[in-house]
């Protein structure tokens, strides 16, 4: 199906996207990647009579380390992060994790924070980003303002970004000594039909652990049941409670089968996911961070 004709503008910095969003307000829509946005106007699903490209205001760009935080900026495409090494170096499991999102096609143009902004729920990134205690950084003709990852997306296609802001960067905690983080994910499409994210935190020798599943709910799902559950428990020892205890918040996880699978399977799919993600974690935890996957 082919777009609807619509008027192209080239901003070359933040005040101009604003002032050209505010001159056009509802009929206007920003892109980077576009790769969301151009099969929703295909499919009729969304109009817009201007579009707004992104790439050549230089605010958005670049990926540097500031502090202790990896800071990724909005026009950052997975496949420059999945090659980044200073990524790689920083926030390995996450440039891991960029590596496998969609296709190649899909890495080369789409940029994290089109991903994110548009919160389709069968989704890599947003559950790994949760669990690594990630912050948006959201920016509008007021200023700027942080928004936790974890409490960003709200719902199927429904985020806490207000209509006049966009995402402006990506902040997150370099991963330390002692800590370690992992992804893992399963689907028969490009999308992952369930996603697993894991954190493993050490700390004097004591072990804290981060859980959150993705792709199965319409927005990324914190396990708390299963942190209780392990809560202290040492690496060694996690056999002893954690499939039982995976086994029992996957099964009271609210889904609907679809495409990508029956509810039932999907929750199978989980407890088995939670259970190997954590393993990589705390794996690459005792590698100081320098294995994450």
């Amino acid at each position: 199906m082919f777009l609807v004709p619509f008027t192209h503008h080239r901003p070359a910095s933040l005040d101009e996207v604003f002032e050209t969003l505010g001159r056009h307000g509802d009929d206007a829509a920003v892109y980077a990647g576009g790769t969301e946005l151009l099969l929703a106007l295909k499919a009729r699903v969304l109009r817009y009579e201007h579009l707004i490209d992104l790439k050549q205001v230089k605010e958005l760009s670049g990926i540097r380390v500031e502090g202790k935080e990896l800071v990724i900026g909005a026009l950052a495409t997975h496949h420059q992060i999945a090659n980044s090494d200073v990524v790689k170096a920083h926030v390995p499991a996450y440039a891991a994790l960029s590596e496998e999102v969609a296709n190649i096609r899909v890495r080369a143009a789409g940029t994290l924070a089109g991903n994110l902004a548009f919160a389709e729920p069968h989704s890599d990134p947003p559950s790994l980003l949760s669990a690594m205690d990630a912050t948006l950084v959201l920016v509008s003709p007021g200023g700027k303002r942080a928004v936790p990852m974890r409490a960003f997306i709200l719902s199927e296609f429904t985020t806490a970004r207000e209509e006049n802001e966009l995402i402006a960067e990506i902040r997150i905690p370099v991963t330390a000594a002692g800590e370690g983080f992992a992804y893992r994910k399963f689907g028969h499409l490009e999308r992952p039909a369930v996603g697993a994210s894991a954190g493993c935190i050490m700390r004097e020798g004591k072990p804290s652990y981060r859980l959150w599943f993705g792709a199965i709910g319409d927005h990324p799902l914190q396990a708390t049941e299963i942190e209780d559950a392990i809560a202290g428990v040492p690496a060694t020892s996690l056999p002893d409670v954690l499939p039982r205890a995976a086994r029992d918040c996957a099964a009271g996880i609210s889904t609907a089968s679809d495409l990508h699978g029956s509810a039932d399977y999907k929750q199978h799919l989980a407890s088995v996911l939670i259970q190997r993600a954590l393993a990589a974690a705390c794996e690459a935890a005792q590698n100081k961070g320098g294995a994450n996957a």
